[in-house]
């Protein structure tokens, strides 16, 4: 057994560390480097070892803790070690280690199937993240299924209203008053607070028209993963379907188990892999949603191929109404990786010049490009794109 993984396995494990960062786990770059050097002292080809070194290192408290064995689990193809479910690990217990000596007669040596190597199976997750959705195989698509439930999706933070008490920052008088009075007007320490940061409300708005058939189920999920209500986001993540309908799908992907999400999905959106009506599904948006206050100052997502049946200028109309209201405006779109490919297509050529960032969304790596231009990181702004 080799004591380093190789470049190749070092590939993979970043991959690994790559995917905790998509499911919120702050796995920095500090903490990558002590992983890898962890990893090489162990046994990069044993899971239980690769499991051990990442769980000490890339995990910061307790709330990373199931995010990270949902990570490890789909990462290494639904291994985690010693056969636990997906809960929280217990902490390691001393084991009682032996001297390998001669087996006593009448005794059978414990017959162990051997699991495939951790940097393999790590090497074959870490391809399975760039390549296409539309060319998986059901095999490929229910391991991806599960990388993408263990997403997190964050607004870009904003400085709230609230404040907050903090070491330094301005003198929060009620709080120093208050003191003052529970000691009788003794001198007291002085209290102070500073403003709050909260992420911003983000809008996804996923296509379910035909041409987006070979990605619907992903993006969805990928959706579901963003709507799951919790509590460390502090901002909610609505989600609706357009297609022919306009369809607000946020109570559907509130359930926790993905399958139940999708099956309530499917019966309340009538629209499956029809057509597109993209200016009008927008404009009613605006109207009964948007409007209101919550597409104003949120970070909207369009996830679309950007085929149009209707008037190209209504969707650019309602592109720069939708641009004027929300505080950044991103559209991912599946075919952007193609070869040779240029946004040519009537609907996307009049809706381009109102988005701030226009990224791909045909990968899991794509998805968490997408997820970092959320967060305020990313491409640089679309060329021509207006400003408020």
């Amino acid at each position: 057994m080799e004591a380093h993984p190789g470049p190749g396995g070092d590939a993979a494990l970043l991959g690994f560390a790559r995917a905790l960062r998509a499911a919120g786990v702050d796995a920095s770059a500090e903490r990558v480097h002590a992983f890898l050097r962890a990893v090489g002292e162990l046994r990069p080809g044993m899971r239980a070892d690769v499991y051990w070194a990442g769980r000490l290192t890339l995990c910061g408290g307790r709330d990373d803790l199931e995010r990270y064995e949902r990570v490890f689990a789909a990462y290494f193809d639904g291994a985690v070690p010693n056969g636990r479910t997906l809960t929280s690990a217990p902490p390691p217990r001393l084991r009682l280690v032996v001297r390998d000596g001669p087996v006593p007669r009448g005794a059978a040596r414990p017959d162990r199937q051997p699991a495939p190597p951790a940097a393999a199976l790590a090497s074959s997750a870490e391809v399975l993240r760039h390549r296409d959705v539309a060319e998986l195989d059901p095999a490929e698509r229910e391991q991806l299924r599960r990388l993408v439930a263990a997403f997190a999706l964050r607004g870009e933070t904003r400085r709230s209203a609230r404040r907050r008490p903090a070491r330094r920052g301005p003198v929060d008088p009620r709080r120093t008053v208050r003191e003052l009075l529970r000691g009788g007007g003794e001198p007291a320490r002085l209290h102070r607070h500073t403003r709050a940061d909260r992420p911003r409300r983000v809008v996804l708005l996923v296509d379910v028209s035909g041409s987006m058939a070979p990605y619907a189920d992903v993006l969805l999920r990928f959706a579901h993963a963003a709507a799951l209500p919790r509590a460390e986001r502090g901002a909610r993540t609505e989600v609706f379907t357009i297609g022919t309908r306009l369809t607000r799908v946020t109570r559907e992907l509130s359930h926790r188990d993905p399958d139940l999400a999708m099956s309530a999905l499917a019966a309340a959106v009538p629209d499956w892999r029809g057509g597109t009506r993209l200016g009008e599904l927008l404009r009613e948006f605006l109207d009964h949603w948007g409007q209101r206050g919550m597409a104003r100052g949120a970070v909207v997502v369009l996830l679309s191929d950007g085929w149009e049946r209707g008037d190209p200028e209504l969707l650019g109309a309602q592109m720069r109404r939708l641009h004027r209201l929300a505080h950044r405006v991103i559209w991912a779109n599946p075919r952007k990786a193609r070869p040779g490919y240029a946004p040519l297509a009537a609907g996307m050529a009049a809706a381009l010049p109102s988005v701030d960032a226009f990224v791909e969304g045909h990968s899991l790596a794509a998805l968490e490009r997408l997820a970092a231009v959320v967060r305020g990181a990313g491409p640089a702004p679309v060329e021509g794109a207006e400003r408020a």
